[in-house]
């Protein structure tokens, strides 16, 4: 491989990506804006991709051209997980805008509706009201600044098991009807047939509970796996290739776990551990760079594309 331009060796491609998107005007109501991408930065992003000589290819196309031996290759893959409607209503729309693919990882549990999406129901309510019952607690929110600290406070103090028993209590004590709410943000399997043949998207399986696959037993874990594939199959009759561990930090997800998502019968599994593709990556632990609200100017995306944030990652040991 020879040094490019900018001083990087050989051919790279960098795997993006993020939760949900929300429209510039929106973003100082959004308590927990972490979780989402500017929706024009995002079409500033493809432009700038675009000028640059970076070419957005699928998932299928990653494990291609990691293959080959292609001196001067750039390229880099947008996918977004778990599965909300504005997957549906802004993130598809706005790559077919660009001419251009996008990958989503589907929690199957989002689309089925058995999976309580307590974390989207208590920012809803927080925007919508000026105060809400938690437990025997009101909790004024009648400021941005109030529904952040409020959302930060709540959302901490819930999780683990017990967040969708603690979600359900807090909806009948606020008057919030939860299967309506979910409505309102989830990706259905009627979106997801309506993408399912569309050559700009690549479907894949994100789990059925969005469980921590290194937290599991065994028989478990593999069965979550085949869970989400097997759930894909049959709602969409597509054969789901690629798999991505949630939350996929090294803590998430391990050797293990890799193997099992090729028992499973995965080609691909990637994480959230920061990175570029190379030449001979291990297709079981591809690394994606998580893009949030922390990403709204170029400056950033330029270290992610360089390497440069996966190295800082390594060498803090936050990976």
């Amino acid at each position: 491989m020879r040094m490019t331009a900018n001083g990087l060796l050989g051919s790279r491609g960098c795997m993006f990506t993020f939760h949900r998107v929300a429209a510039s005007t929106d973003w100082d109501a959004l308590p927990n804006r972490d979780f989402y991408i500017d929706l024009g930065f995002l079409d500033r992003l493809l432009c700038h991709l675009a000028r640059t000589g970076w070419e957005v290819v699928t998932i299928e196309e990653v494990l291609r051209r990691a293959a080959r031996a292609d001196a001067d290759a750039r390229y880099v893959n947008f996918s977004v997980d778990d599965g909300y409607r504005d997957t549906f209503e802004e993130v598809v729309p706005l790559f077919r805008r660009h001419g251009v693919p996008i990958t989503l990882f589907i929690t199957t549990g989002i689309p089925d509706a058995t999976l309580p999406m307590w974390w989207a129901g208590l920012e809803d309510t927080i925007i919508r009201k000026d105060s809400v019952i938690v437990e025997d607690e009101t909790i004024e929110v009648g400021t941005p600044d109030a529904k952040r600290k409020a959302y930060l406070r709540i959302a901490k103090a819930w999780d683990g098991s017990d967040a969708p028993d603690r979600y359900a209590a807090f909806c009948t004590h606020n008057g919030i009807n939860a299967n309506t709410v979910h409505s309102k943000h989830a990706i259905s399997w009627d979106m997801l047939d309506d993408l399912r043949l569309d050559p700009l998207v690549e479907i894949g399986a994100h789990g059925v509970t969005h469980d921590r696959i290194s937290s599991l037993q065994p028989h478990a874990a593999l069965s979550e796996l085949e869970g989400s594939r097997k759930r894909l199959l049959k709602m969409l009759g597509i054969d789901a290739r690629h798999f991505a561990f949630p939350y996929g930090r090294s803590g998430d997800c391990g050797p293990r776990d890799f193997e099992f998502a090729h028992l499973a019968g995965f080609s691909s599994a990637a994480t959230t551990r920061k990175g570029l593709i190379r030449r001979g990556q291990d297709a079981y632990s591809l690394p994606r760079n998580t893009l949030n609200g922390a990403h709204r100017n170029l400056t950033m995306i330029e270290l992610h594309l360089s390497g440069l944030t996966g190295v800082a990652a390594k060498t803090l040991g936050r990976v």
